[in-house]
């Protein structure tokens, strides 16, 4: 077959000339072997005549196409300023200001607050640099002497305190060179013990190691509920308030410690119950708190602190030691896990040297008076090489007394106020135009 010429003639532009196109005669051969097996493309087609799902649908054609919203297509309306020297300057001052303010502000208020520091068990005799409070009002006592009595916890002799009504005097205990922000102490609790689960997997098990599972006298296995470093290392000392005595030597009346409203509300809402199948009873004299039978595993009632008799029932009891018989002189039996001290000792502190609130006293409190705490020692403090402190002391908006939250604040603004100073002075002796074509500099050949 002769090649075949077509002939392309176009009239616009007109300058344009005749085209020729030469195609190479087609083979017959070719065209039969085409006919006898269907190109990818005729495949393709059919399959879109008979109805059937393309292999590049359009599905696939547009899976990373975003979404036609003003987030995914960048069309946000956004404030785009051009930070020319006046707006830097500006913003560097108002920082300056607002910052010292503030900084002034929470350090004078940080200075006012009165606060005692007593070490009163530590696990050597050297008591220097035991403590690094930032305070002057701090006393110490002989480490070897009897730790059974701390007394003479005097307020101070800022008059203001006199004066605040309505303040809170908190009581709490201070632990230095105690490690809670370990991993592995950290992780050692089960979750599911402290929301009432009786059951253990093999996981949580292993994170209680090995403060898990004990032997008794007898070499039976007993079951510690909760488990772990953290709740099995519970800060066990009894803090009493005796006295609370006026400048005028008389004692103040309501001046009571309060060791409830310390946790947090949404922890103990949330986060810790009583085991699965826990009862308990008040009754009403101790005659009628018998706890015999079946539906009781008490030995005998227990005497809460304000006269009521309770008799109560654990689960499991002879198999498993719960939080109240390890430490009977801090959690009773019908607190159990929502007993307030425990929840706050389970929230683990970051630092080593650390304080945690014990308790409140909700009275004002004249300046000069004198508090009388005895104090029962149990917490063990040679093995860990800790030392143990209680604090008294007022507080305000932030908290308690913190002298570097002042000071940081004054830092950040001294150095904003600087350097909105320096880059006023520049601009005033070496002023420059914003997009002045000036400072415009083009490459040379």
């Amino acid at each position: 077959m002769s090649d075949s010429i077509v002939e392309v003639r176009s009239e616009d532009p007109p300058d344009l000339e005749l085209v020729s196109i030469k195609t190479p005669p087609r083979d017959n051969s070719s065209r039969a072997k085409s006919a006898s097996s269907p190109t990818p493309s005729s495949v393709t087609n059919t399959s879109k005549h008979d109805g059937s799902k393309d292999e590049t649908s359009d599905k696939d054609k547009h899976a990373r196409r975003p979404y036609d919203l003003a987030l995914t297509q960048q069309r946000m309306k956004a404030w785009q300023p051009l930070l020319d020297s006046r707006y830097v300057i500006v913003i560097y001052l108002i920082i300056g200001v607002v910052f010292l303010t503030i900084g002034f502000v929470v350090k004078d208020k940080s200075d006012a607050i009165i606060e005692l520091v007593k070490v009163y068990e530590t696990h050597t005799t050297d008591m220097n640099g035991l403590l690094n409070d930032g305070t002057n009002n701090m006393e110490k006592l002989d480490p070897t002497s009897n730790l059974e009595e701390v007394t003479g916890c005097e307020i101070g002799d800022n008059p203001n305190f006199m004066y605040k009504q309505n303040k809170t005097c908190q009581i709490q205990f201070q632990v230095n060179n105690f490690y809670q922000n370990y991993r592995v102490y950290q992780a050692s609790y089960d979750m599911g013990q402290l929301l009432g689960s009786l059951t253990q997997g093999p996981v949580t098990a292993e994170l209680c190691e090995p403060l898990n599972v004990m032997k008794n006298k007898e070499g039976v296995d007993i079951r510690i509920n909760p488990c772990g470093m953290i709740a099995n290392t519970l800060f066990n000392d009894v803090f009493t308030l005796e006295s609370v005595v006026g400048p005028d030597g008389e004692p103040i009346e309501g001046a009571v410690m309060n060791e409830t409203g310390i946790a947090w509300k949404s922890d103990l809402k949330w986060k810790y119950r009583q085991p699965d199948g826990f009862n308990s009873e008040a009754c009403s004299s101790l005659e009628e708190c018998s706890c015999e039978g079946q539906e009781w595993s008490c030995t005998e009632p227990y005497l809460s602190p304000n006269g009521t008799y309770y008799r109560y029932f654990y689960p499991e009891d002879d198999t498993t030691q719960y939080l109240y018989e390890t430490y009977p002189m801090v959690v009773s039996p019908i607190e159990g896990v929502l007993n307030e001290h425990f929840v706050v000792w389970m929230r683990t502190a970051a630092l080593p040297n650390f304080r945690k609130l014990y308790g409140y006293i909700n009275v004002v409190i004249p300046a000069g008076s004198v508090l009388t705490f005895t104090v029962q020692a149990n917490w063990a403090v040679e093995q860990s090489q800790s030392a143990k402190a209680l604090v008294v002391s007022d507080n305000y908006i932030f908290g308690g007394k913190n002298h570097w939250l002042g000071t940081m604040f004054i830092a950040v603004g001294g150095i904003a106020s600087l350097l909105g100073v320096f880059f006023f002075v520049i601009q005033i002796m070496y002023p420059r135009k914003l997009g002045d074509r000036k400072y415009l500099k083009y490459k040379e050949d």
